[in-house]
């Protein structure tokens, strides 16, 4: 994933007495399951943007796009391993989450290029965000994993000089991709949404972050935020 600002280490919680909370065992069954859900978002990701690099006004733009891909391939290979280590059917296991994720990308099809810029630095750094709300528990060989998959590869940064530069010289350009960035949002929620309610395992790990994402709405309140810093980032707030 390509994300819009470096993703920390995972750290142990700090309790009000200083001392630090347990983590999730490393078997615990949810970890292979968000291991799942990344791997096949990282292969939806590598045909979405080998697609929409043959937007590209220009040369530089399609290769800037096939480096993005590339790099989600990477991660996918990473999460592989990472899975068959744990014993785990890879394809069939990464399969259960094809429905809500290609439901998404039907839903989210670009139609310019500036809108496959937008949706590629936003979408991606939504995974982000989801792994931000549960690194405290992580087991640290698992954390490491997935700060790998969710690390900065450089390559969305020519996504935020590409569409500031637009929506600078042009208004109706930038209040037809703000329009745009809320709609992915809406989406990404929605199909969340349905991710959460179909896998229990995944549910039991996100609950067991800390302040326990026991209020959902709090948990969807909070990616709404980092979307709002993000849209600020790209000149759209």
């Amino acid at each position: 994933m390509n994300v819009s600002q470096p993703v920390p280490a995972a750290e142990g919680v700090t309790d009000a007495a200083g001392g630090s909370s347990s983590r999730v065992p490393s078997d615990h069954p949810g970890i292979s399951e968000l291991f799942a859900l990344l791997a096949y978002g990282e292969v939806a990701a590598f045909f979405r943007l080998t697609d929409e690099a043959r937007m590209a006004p220009d040369l530089r733009g399609r290769i800037n796009m096939a480096g993005m891909a590339a790099a989600e391939m990477g991660h996918y290979e990473l999460l592989r391993d990472a899975l068959a280590a744990r014993g785990v059917d890879v394809v069939p296991a990464i399969t259960r989450y094809a429905p809500a994720l290609e439901n998404y990308h039907r839903l989210t099809t670009p139609s310019t290029w500036l809108e496959a810029l937008v949706k590629a630095y936003v979408g991606d750094a939504m995974a982000a965000d989801f792994y931000l709300e549960i690194a405290d528990v992580l087991p640290d060989e698992v954390a490491g994993v997935v700060r790998a998959v969710l690390s900065e590869t450089g390559h969305s940064q020519f996504v935020v000089a590409e569409v500031r530069q637009a929506v600078m010289s042009s208004g109706r350009q930038r209040s037809r991709l703000a329009l745009w960035s809320r709609r992915l949002l809406g989406e990404a929620t929605t199909q969340a949404q349905y991710v959460l309610a179909e896998h229990d395992e995944l549910v039991e790990l996100v609950l067991s972050g800390p302040g326990g994402l026991g209020q959902v709405a709090d948990f969807f309140g909070r990616l709404q935020r980092t979307h709002d810093d993000r849209m600020r980032q790209l000149g759209l707030a």
